[in-house]
């Protein structure tokens, strides 16, 4: 087993066993709860890189020491936080109306989860152990397919690609600048200055529309297109053979 699949192990270990007491050390009267809530509040407050094991004895006031007979280190904090943010709000399933609005509510849902928690982002691509929130959401979420017509892979594709894309359109809000209208104005203004729009003709036909790229949330409508996608996909399997 290599130091990778140890890691994953322990990390697994510690989401799915009942780790509430401390599995050595004297009983110090916390739960693991309260251990991943202030973890939660230091990377919410002073931002993800002020995160450490150390950090959170602080918040909690213990020591470091003690924190290590709840959970091995950080990688496995980091774990436990991304599951218990993940098992906020309703299941996709208990949302109302048929698949599609359903599909619709939780992937409004999850891009306010991510704009709401944006440290979220960054640790859910380095957490590679599923915990029982993930799963919940998991089996919820292919459940709001079932009766459509798609075949299993299929309706884990759908999955995944909301998913995929609820994820992409948050990170890209979140690591574009926000800017006033004037000072969007302003930066095409200087542009229209320093560059030779020209050669890029389809482009100049945009800004001349008045759109600017990357301005406004265009999440909606990319939801709209990609469902639109998956509704034609079920009406082809629903519709009769001759």
């Amino acid at each position: 087993m290599t130091a990778k699949d140890d890691g994953r192990r322990r990390v697994l270990e510690l989401l799915w066993q009942d780790a509430r007491r401390p599995a050595r050390g004297p009983q110090r009267g916390l739960t693991m709860e309260r251990i991943v809530a202030a973890a939660v509040h230091v990377v919410e407050t002073e931002g993800l890189a002020a995160l450490s094991m150390r950090r959170v004895a602080v918040e909690l006031g213990v020591g470091t020491a003690s924190l290590y007979t709840y959970l091995p280190g950080k990688a496995e904090l980091e774990a436990l936080m991304v599951d218990a943010v993940g098992g906020e709000g309703p299941m996709p399933d208990d949302l109302p109306g048929d698949w599609r609005a359903k599909v619709e509510g939780w992937a409004r849902a999850d891009h306010g989860m991510y704009r709401k928690h944006p440290w979220v982002l960054h640790l859910v691509s380095t957490v590679s152990a599923p915990g029982p929130s993930l799963l919940r959401w998991m089996d919820s979420a292919l459940r709001v397919l079932e009766g459509t017509g798609l075949t299993e892979a299929e309706r884990m594709a759908v999955v995944e690609s909301v998913d995929a894309y609820v994820r992409g359109q948050a990170r890209l809000s979140l690591d574009t600048p926000q800017e006033t209208a004037d000072e969007v104005r302003e930066r095409d203004a200087v542009l229209g200055e320093l560059v030779d729009f020209e050669p890029y003709p389809a482009l100049v036909a945009v800004l001349r529309a008045g759109v600017s790229p990357y301005a406004g949330d265009k999440f909606e409508f990319g939801l709209r297109l990609l469902l639109d996608g998956v509704e034609a996909l079920i009406a082809s399997r629903r519709a009769p053979t001759r």
